[in-house]
């Protein structure tokens, strides 16, 4: 009887998640200035970005693909991939605060991004990739060859980073000037310049994450329960060091097209073990459904609200979440 109500609750979160997604989804291509009835939405859809044959391209129709399409499949792509990632690095790492920003990827994007508009640098999705691995490099030689066995001296390495690079992020705001705004601005997140691009960058690299995830759900069990994991064959560094380089990378595509969105793959991961519990086979495709959804709602809000940085509606909702979730263990 138990494990019927264990399976029945399971499929319940799912399909609850799954259809909220698809919900919210869909309301992305319903809902903005230009107010497009929902009937037509599935006619342009269903067409084509060209249209049928020998029709002009409407108003409507680059709406839909050039600006409303791309946008919520990158802010999917990017909530999704981001909970993926945090699923990892709390199991890797065996800390409940691990997020994909732990190991100083998000401190690398927002230093290059800086960089880049302070200096007036093209490309600047490029620059901000790069900061990101570059970060990345650093943390990983400073851990050494020794962190892959001891996680605390890999985040350790990643706050030194981290905290490094904020302090030169301020260093550049303090003398870029006019361009501090713009600074700003990226740095707090958001979808409002996605596009086919990042759509594309996007979406593969949260796909890759949670396949390995879903994949190696047994291993990462195994390493997430401090189990002697050589003595039931698991190659626990090997594991740490791909799986760890893999999220930090995909994590850095997702910063670098969108900017710094916190708490999503702290927050979600939390409140899916709650409804699912600890088991990867579960937390990492519930994870998916839940960043994506939980980034699709963010970002419609921000859209709400003027084009608020999307960054700052997940701070204001997955802060008080969290803490909640803490007094909640406390």
């Amino acid at each position: 009887m138990a494990a019927f109500r264990d399976k029945f609750r399971l499929a319940s979160v799912f399909l609850f998640l799954a259809f909220a997604l698809a919900g919210a989804f869909g309301y992305s291509l319903l809902s903005g200035d230009v107010r497009i009835p929902f009937q037509e939405v599935l006619e342009i859809l269903a067409t084509g970005p060209a249209g049928p044959a020998g029709s002009q391209e409407s108003l409507a129709r680059a709406v839909i693909w050039h600006v409303r399409l791309p946008r919520a499949l990158t802010a999917l792509a990017t909530g999704a991939g981001l909970a993926c990632c945090g699923v990892l690095f709390q199991a890797l790492l065996l800390n409940p605060l691990a997020e994909p920003y732990t190991l100083g990827v998000a401190s690398g994007a927002a230093f290059g991004a800086a960089a880049a508009i302070s200096f007036q640098l093209p490309f600047l999705t490029f620059w901000a990739f790069a900061g990101s691995v570059g970060a990345l490099g650093v943390v990983f030689a400073l851990g050494g060859r020794g962190a892959l066995r001891e996680p605390p001296r890999m985040i350790l390495a990643g706050v030194v980073v981290g905290s490094i690079l904020s302090a030169a992020i301020a260093l550049l705001k303090a003398l870029s000037g006019q361009m501090m705004a713009a600074i700003v601005l990226w740095i707090m997140g958001s979808f409002a310049g996605s596009t086919w691009g990042s759509t594309a960058w996007c979406f593969p690299a949260a796909i890759l994450v949670s396949v390995l995830g879903f994949g190696l759900h047994r291993d990462l069990d195994i390493v997430a329960s401090g189990s002697p994991a050589m003595a039931l064959g698991v190659n626990e560094p090997r594991l740490r060091m791909g799986l760890l380089l893999i999220s930090s990378l995909a994590t850095a595509v997702f910063v670098s097209f969108s900017g710094v969105v916190g708490f999503v793959g702290l927050v979600v991961p939390h409140l899916v073990r709650i409804l699912a519990g600890p088991n990867h086979v579960r937390l990492v495709p519930l994870s998916f459904l839940g960043g994506g959804l939980l980034m699709l709602v963010a970002d419609q809000a921000a859209r709400g609200l003027s084009e608020l940085p999307v960054g700052v509606i997940t701070a204001l909702v997955g802060g008080p979440v969290f803490c909640v979730l803490l007094w909640r263990r406390a």
